[in-house]
């Protein structure tokens, strides 16, 4: 538990600059998580800035929930900049396996090299070219029948795999975590799996283990889901009093009621 604390320090203290070249339904929901948690965000998609605004951020999240061609120009020159500056790159194939566009995509920036792929466990069971049904953005399946396919993939990529869900697994090769919290109702506000992402490339800009970083922005998610869900009447007031939760908590809220299994 003191390694994820200490990873929730270093965001308060450093404030980190992520970049998200993300869907256009939720930027100001991610933008104001990333303020209230503590970080700094930035949505920037213009190809004749990428290099440039690469080089001064601590993370780029990939997001390609509303794709388009210039969009995807965009992200591989992001990307590939990335890497070569060795900045983590945070992927989240958002409706992966509903078209043959999305899946393309995917292909090409997997092949970029992501450091964390973190999706829903139809995403990432698409990814690991399991036969699965999609429906849009939202998952048709559990965390857990994604476990197997989650290893695959990490085994695969050599990135990070973060599965959301009831339970959210993060695998990296042959270890994995299990962070329980949360609330059901969050599935019910569009763009929380979005604002995980988010959150996990602020963790990632700061904390070197990046495994750790993964955990430690998972259960802050679902600390402050668990924290909202104690006031709220309904999913409008659970956004409302997620950003709030977010803001107030605390290394040792945290460390009370996080619900992490490492192994």
């Amino acid at each position: 538990m003191k390694t994820i604390t200490n990873a929730f320090k270093k965001v308060k203290h450093q404030c980190p600059l992520v970049q998200s070249i993300t869907n256009y339904v939720v930027m100001n929901n991610t933008a104001n998580a990333l303020l209230s948690l503590g970080s700094s965000p930035i949505m920037a998609h213009a190809k004749s800035e990428m290099e440039d605004m690469v080089s001064i951020i601590g993370a780029l999240v990939i997001n390609i929930g509303t794709l388009d061609e210039y969009w995807v120009e965009s992200m591989l020159l992001a990307a590939e900049k990335a890497k070569s500056l060795s900045k983590p790159i945070i992927l989240d194939p958002v409706g992966a396996g509903a078209t043959a566009y999305r899946n393309q995509t995917l292909t090409q920036l997997i092949q970029v090299g992501p450091n964390i792929i973190r999706g829903n466990a139809s995403e990432i069971m698409s990814l690991a070219s399991v036969n699965i049904h999609t429906k849009g953005v939202d998952s048709t399946n559990t965390s857990d029948e994604a476990l197997d396919a989650g290893k695959r993939l990490s085994n695969e990529t050599g990135a990070i795999v973060c599965i959301s869900g009831e339970v959210d697994y993060i695998i990296h090769g042959e270890k994995t975590a299990k962070v329980k919290n949360g609330n059901p109702m969050m599935a019910k506000v569009t763009g929380m799996g979005c604002t995980a992402s988010a959150i996990v490339g602020a963790f990632a800009a700061v904390e070197e283990d990046l495994f750790t970083a993964t955990i430690a922005a998972m259960t802050v998610m679902g600390v402050a889901g668990d924290m909202a869900a104690e006031k709220s009447e309904g999913p409008g007031t659970l956004q409302l009093h997620f950003y709030d939760a977010l803001y107030q908590l605390t290394p040792e809220l945290l460390a009370e009621k996080a619900i992490v299994e490492i192994g």
